[in-house]
């Protein structure tokens, strides 16, 4: 028997073997209804261990449990507005992606607009002393002559 045979057997049997472990996805919930409702509210909450990403697409140990808490929540027959109130309670206004616009939040929503504005204050700061600095001094009538004197004694090798 050829080595291409037996290949192609070994083949055959490391895809059977690993097609064996593939196995079917469950569904996330037996209620589709209520699996849209968790996703709904999970998009407007942040990933508290990734904080760049919503609840609903971060992978996270911590995702994982307050999405089942959530599904909690919503078999309870919590409202939505119960929902977000109890997990703001729980974790703070950081948690929703659309914090209210209150005294607390305040850092949130305007922190970045007064660092941009600080950051083109100094930009501005910065120039005009480049510009100040780079300006040649003006020369007394006295300097002049003698920077005169020095350009017209010294010559330029040929």
């Amino acid at each position: 028997m050829n080595l291409k045979y037996w290949l192609g057997i070994l083949l055959v049997l490391i895809i059977s073997s690993t097609a064996s472990y593939a196995g079917e996805a469950t569904p996330l919930a037996e209620d589709p209804v209520l699996e849209q409702r968790l996703m709904a509210i999970s998009e407007e909450l942040r990933c508290l261990v990734c904080q760049n990403e919503s609840l609903a697409g971060s992978r996270a140990d911590l995702a994982l449990d307050l999405r089942r808490e959530i599904r909690t929540l919503i078999k309870a027959g919590k409202t939505d507005a119960e929902i977000m109130d109890f997990m703001v309670s729980r974790y703070g206004d950081f948690v929703r992606y659309r914090p209210p616009v209150k005294p607390i939040t305040w850092v949130l929503w305007f922190g970045p607009f007064l660092l941009l504005i600080g950051a083109l204050v100094g930009l501005a700061r910065m120039v005009r002393r480049s510009q100040s600095s780079a300006a040649a001094p003006a020369l007394d009538p006295a300097q002049r002559e003698k920077a005169q004197a020095l350009l017209q004694d010294t010559e330029l090798p040929s």
